[in-house]
């Protein structure tokens, strides 16, 4: 069995705890979880969309992504409206009190998110990005 692969392995769960570590608590700061943020990031100035589209959008698994559009919606940050295309379905979509919270919480996560990222150089950036695609790509 062939393992040559184990500090790549490391280096990616390595960074991707980095990246919480540094993230979360900004998010926390703010009242929301990193899952939140993204279910939020992801409908901010859009459209609604079908809890598949969300799903897909975002990175959030299924089982996950109910229990948090329903505390969302609890909150009054989300709303769902039945699917005028197809009854089975919903459209998920920000509210006034949400589309507000999504003017406020995301520029200023890019920003905190910046602080870091533009310690590398647009090469660098260049680089990561081709790098987790082409990762990314192996196990399609």
């Amino acid at each position: 069995m062939q393992t040559h692969f184990l500090p790549v392995l490391r280096n990616l769960v390595s960074a991707y705890q980095a990246f919480e570590r540094y993230s979360a608590p900004d998010l926390r700061a703010m009242g929301l979880t990193m899952t939140q943020f993204d279910v939020i990031a992801t409908l901010g100035n859009q459209p609604p969309m079908t809890c598949k589209e969300l799903g897909e959008k975002t990175l959030v698994t299924k089982g996950t992504l109910t229990g948090v559009l329903e505390r969302l919606e609890s909150k009054g940050i989300l709303e769902r409206k039945l699917n005028p295309e197809d009854a089975r379905s919903q459209m998920i979509g920000l509210t006034i009190k949400g589309q507000k919270l999504f003017e406020r919480v995301f520029p200023a996560h890019l920003q905190h998110l910046g602080i870091a990222f533009n310690q590398l150089s647009a090469g660098e950036l260049e680089k990561l990005s081709t790098a987790l695609q082409t990762l990314t790509n192996t196990f399609k």
